[in-house]
């Protein structure tokens, strides 16, 4: 009887201009790996557009060690894109998504992979401590997945990253999803599968510095409310209807103050101050409808989701992702 094959796991690792960092990950990843021998690893980078050498390092280790596999896409798509680009390419039994800059402990990876074997499709890792952030990036990253979670119906898993194994289900449902505008961390939750939650402290960057900025993280704010919910128009509405209700009210006292007291000339200010208000309503709420229509422009554009300029996995250099 041929002996059983063993499982192959993917490390996905997006990356751009991570050259400081990598040489470190390479280590950390070879010494977790190194005691885990029941599963077979390949190391798949998924470049997005790296202005520094961080894809001429991953090529040189690819000519070392047969694991390495590397993708660099033609531009700086953003790392949602990066992601799906590795969903598409891997095709192994299982992945796990680590970020390149060792924020998230490779350390997990032989619970992760002991949990998948009892069943868990989607064992992710849960942030109890996020040391090196801003309280300010801490408390509106808390008050943003509140807010998803309470406008969708989908369970969010709080203080949760990319950092996580999926099982080869998951990676299949995962690439099904081929909108523009991505949002993986809620996709992560949208799919369902057993979850299981690994809690760990998250440490500061092992070197260089964080690609996110809040104006960055804002527009992914908004991407993933306007994604996943369509509460932002109901409020709208809402709002419009309560303007218009009490507009309603007040325009029946004035008749009957008039219709009692007689004709009174109104204050300039009072008059004022409505108008900009209602002004405001109505600014925001053509905001939040151009937001909808936006993204169904580029939805419709029906463009590819992102192009790979280079690769060592026999793959077109010309291929892209469009919509199926």
């Amino acid at each position: 009887m041929p002996p059983k094959k063993k499982p192959v796991v993917t490390i996905l690792v997006p990356m751009y201009n991570e050259e400081l960092v990598l040489p470190l990950l390479f280590d950390e990843l070879n010494r977790v790996t190194g005691g885990i021998k029941d599963c077979d690893f390949v190391y798949l980078f998924v470049d997005d557009g790296s202005k520094d050498a961080s894809v001429s390092i991953v090529k040189n280790y690819a000519s070392q060690d047969s694991r390495v596999r590397y993708l660099a896409l033609s531009r700086n798509f953003g790392k949602e894109k990066a992601l799906l680009a590795g969903f598409d390419h891997v095709d192994s039994d299982a992945v796990i998504v680590i970020d390149a800059d060792l924020q998230d402990p490779p350390e997990l990876i032989p619970e992760m992979i002991a949990l998948w074997k009892q069943g868990y499709q989607d064992v992710y890792a849960k942030r109890i401590n996020r040391r090196g952030e801003t309280w300010l990036k801490k408390v509106t990253s808390t008050m943003y997945y509140r807010l998803l979670q309470t406008t969708t119906r989908i369970e969010i898993q709080p203080n949760t990253g990319d950092f996580r194994l999926l099982d080869r289900a998951c990676i299949d449902a995962l690439k099904q999803f081929r909108e523009t505008e991505r949002n993986t961390k809620a996709l992560f939750s949208w799919i369902g599968f057993r979850k299981y939650a690994i809690e760990y402290d998250r440490a500061p960057r092992a070197a260089g510095k964080t690609k996110f900025n809040y104006f960055r993280l804002f527009n992914l704010a908004i991407d993933g409310l306007t994604s996943f919910t369509t509460t932002p128009l109901r409020v709208a509405g809402v709002l419009g209807f309560l303007v218009s209700l009490i507009a309603f009210i007040y325009l029946l006292q004035v008749i009957i103050k008039n219709i009692i007291y007689g004709p009174d000339v109104s204050g300039y200010p009072s008059t004022m101050a409505t108008i900009l208000f209602l002004g405001g309503v109505q600014l925001m709420s053509l905001g939040i409808i151009g937001e909808y229509i936006g993204k169904i422009f580029n939805e419709t554009k029906n463009r590819p989701t992102y192009l790979v300029g280079e690769n060592n996995l026999n793959t077109d250099p010309s291929r892209g992702s469009r919509k199926k």
